[in-house]
């Protein structure tokens, strides 16, 4: 391991280059730009007036918020795949994202919610039973079933869809207060939405850098995995529960982002192969790189107005799911 990762420094490095110029474009563009040097005076404390405010107060909690859900996606994304051997399995296709979306539209037709901030637990609550109910549907003969799971998922996440839409087309009070949520947007996101979240996102990062050795060995078959000595269902529970806590986590704060979960792996893989030791970290790198990208295209392609990062990753992540899609059926 050591040597392999001593060889894979470089594009580790790279990486966080990356993602650290993406921050500072993210604090720097927008419907009103600043330059790169009075955000960097900005962040030392030596500059105020509306430019500050502008870094501060609006975007410094935006791009700290997609550092946070980038990496929650991506390494979610990982080990989805990794515990159902399934190179399409996402938090979208486990039906977490549909599970928080739902919940969080029949909160607000019932309890008439109007702050994103209260929007949090029950989206999170909503995640995890999604997820604890496909790996239901997933159980056979008590071991849980990986095609069955990713099967079972897609099912749930067009049912639930189904019920989302149903319950906003019932009451356009939810609908005018759900459809900029459920869009995927961190916009006007503020760190009090993500502080109740934080435990648990990064408990889900401990849990998927613990299982990402034994996903190694999974990827092998279930046969050849137990063969090795590994606990293959408990391997699979923890590994769900990872991906509950990490995308349960980011839907809560950002809505339901889609195909970050799905992308970031797949363009690790070719850098650094399919070590879940390199693959989990890599995707720790790529998924805000791959969401602040988003979401600058976002702010600048119809300046002054924008488009919700949830909507550029659709659009540029379904490409991506059609070519997946017709390389596997090859």
């Amino acid at each position: 391991m050591r040597p392999r990762a001593l060889r894979h420094l470089p594009l580790f490095l790279g990486g966080i280059g990356a993602l650290a110029l993406c921050a500072a474009l993210s604090l720097a563009l927008g419907a009103r730009s600043v330059p790169l040097s009075t955000v960097l005076d900005t962040l030392s404390g030596h500059v105020e007036g509306r430019d500050a405010l502008v870094v501060t107060g609006l975007r410094l909690p935006r791009t700290v918020i997609g550092l946070a859900v980038g990496s929650a996606l991506a390494v979610a994304g990982a080990v989805a795949q990794g515990i159902t051997r399934n190179p399409l399995a996402s938090p979208t296709t486990l039906g977490i994202n549909a599970g928080a979306g739902f919940a969080v539209v029949v909160a607000i037709f019932a309890l008439r919610l109007t702050d994103s901030v209260e929007y949090v637990w029950f989206a999170f609550a909503g995640a995890a039973a999604a997820a604890v109910l496909a790996q239901g549907l997933a159980r056979r003969a008590g071991d849980i079933d990986p095609v069955r799971l990713a099967l079972g998922g897609t099912v749930l996440q067009l049912v639930l869809l189904s019920w989302t839409s149903a319950v906003m087309l019932a009451s356009q009070r939810t609908l005018d207060e759900a459809r900029f949520w459920l869009a995927g947007s961190l916009a006007g996101r503020q760190l009090d939405t993500l502080y109740p979240v934080l435990p648990s996102l990064l408990l889900g990062l401990l849990l998927a850098g613990a299982v990402a050795p034994a996903l190694n060995a999974l990827a092998l078959g279930d046969d050849s995995a137990q063969a090795l000595g590994v606990p293959v269902t408990r391997v699979r529970l923890a590994g769900g529960l990872a991906v509950v806590l990490l995308a349960g986590s980011a839907v809560a704060v950002a809505g339901p982002v889609a195909f970050i979960g799905l992308a970031a792996p797949h363009l690790v893989r070719p850098l650094l192969g399919g070590d879940h030791r390199l693959l989990v970290p890599g995707c720790l790198i790529a998924g805000p790189l791959l969401l602040l990208t988003a979401d600058i295209l976002g702010r600048l392609v119809i300046r002054p107005a924008e488009l919700e990062v949830g909507i550029v990753t659709a659009f540029l992540g379904a490409p991506l799911l059609a070519m997946l899609a017709r390389k596997a059926a090859r």
